[in-house]
């Protein structure tokens, strides 16, 4: 039977981090919680579940956090979770089942994904900026690494494979929320674009930031989402216009 590491990113999760751990051991052999220097209760919380814990320094930089980890721990597989995501009964138990079969069937290795459904302000979206997704996150531990500092993605050879089941994904519980983690992501986004050579205008911006209303709004159906939905979707124009405004910002500084 094959060892499962399921990995968990974290700065200042006290509020989701014993939920989290808890959740991951149904199914995991090894928690191991990647922390960038909480200031609040989150490595007591873990340690106290049964994780183990490291740290790295927080670089601004999603991808390097998950490469580490990868070198953290000598479990054959590895499972990225974040700290507000739940794995479900139907998923942990198929995730269970791979690993019992695995050791009988090594030359048949392949990456797994799952759908990924959110939870924000107290509702289920199924559509615009945070409609379900699929994720690729269980992986053989030596066939997988990541890039990108924001949305970052992984990159493995290996057959792609859904599973059943999923995991609920409890996101934003608050505007200013949202909106806080909008500005840290559009701000390391703008960075990377930058450092890769982008260069953008504010017409482009505009531009940019009106087709997402109209891709969130009409292409992923956010107004099937009531009212919050419309709402978010508006309001995902801003973030990225955002993006834009803020490479251009470093252009016109150098």
């Amino acid at each position: 039977m094959s060892r499962l590491c399921i990995i968990i990113l974290t700065k200042n999760e006290e509020k989701d981090i014993e939920a989290a751990v808890q959740n991951a051991r149904q199914c995991a052999d090894e928690v191991l919680v990647v922390d960038s220097g909480s200031t609040d209760r989150t490595v007591e919380l873990a340690k106290k579940n049964g994780a183990r814990v490291v740290f790295r320094e927080w670089d601004n930089d999603f991808a390097a956090q998950r490469n580490f980890a990868l070198t953290q721990t000598a479990a054959d597989w590895v499972l990225y979770l974040d700290a507000d995501e739940r794995l479900n009964e139907p998923l942990a138990k198929r995730i269970c089942d791979i690993m019992a079969a695995d050791a009988k069937e090594a030359a048949m290795k392949k990456q797994y994904s799952f759908q990924r459904k959110t939870v924000a302000f107290g509702k289920k979206f199924s559509y615009g900026p945070l409609h379900p997704d699929w994720v690729p996150r269980l992986f053989p531990r030596e066939s997988v690494t990541w890039e990108g500092k924001v949305h970052e993605h992984p990159e493995c050879k290996l057959p792609l494979e859904k599973l059943p089941g999923h995991v609920e994904h409890y996101t934003y519980k608050s505007w200013q929320e949202w909106a806080d983690k909008m500005s840290k992501y559009s701000s390391i986004w703008a960075e990377e674009a930058y450092k890769n050579g982008r260069r953008t205008t504010l017409p482009e911006a505009l531009v940019h930031g009106i087709g997402s209303v109209f891709s969130m709004l009409v292409v992923q159906r956010g107004f099937m989402d009531g009212w919050m939905g419309i709402c978010l979707s508006c309001m995902y124009c801003f973030y990225t216009m955002q993006k834009y405004l803020k490479l251009h910002e470093m252009q016109n500084e150098t």
